[in-house]
């Protein structure tokens, strides 16, 4: 089940690298969290900022285990669907060169490549990633 929240939400990551901070949530008005919960654990979470006519996804992790089981499939076609006739132009994001599941998903959902950061992850490139709604 996804959740969606525009306050920080009371729930724990420990099971995520990305640690969302209560101080982070309430000094950001754009920022918005869904989450992907199953048997009452969130498994995966998706976080964007939502600026005038345009999304940036900011993180965007499942948890190790339920990896490759369609939740991250859930998650940005939520996303997407919620937004695609709401006059949102484009979502951005970006993504480690090496992390070619993740670019494989954007690519399935019409991300194109925009940009490259060279070097940006310890020496890995970034890739800027677009979707126009």
């Amino acid at each position: 089940m996804i959740k969606e929240y525009d306050s920080y939400p009371l729930f724990s990551v420990d099971n995520f690298t990305y640690k969302l901070t209560e101080k982070e949530f309430s000094t950001n008005p754009y920022l918005k969290i869904l989450t992907y919960v199953e048997k009452d654990k969130i498994i995966g979470f998706l976080l964007y900022s939502l600026i005038y006519d345009r999304i940036e996804i900011e993180q965007f992790e499942v948890t190790t285990k339920e990896r490759r089981k369609g939740i991250g499939n859930k998650l940005l076609n939520y996303l997407v669907e919620k937004y695609q006739d709401n006059n949102i132009k484009n979502i951005t994001l970006e993504v480690k060169e090496d992390n070619i599941a993740a670019i494989n998903l954007y690519k399935k959902y019409g991300f194109k490549k925009v940009s490259t950061r060279e070097k940006y992850y310890d020496g890995i490139n970034g890739i800027l990633m677009e979707k126009t709604l």
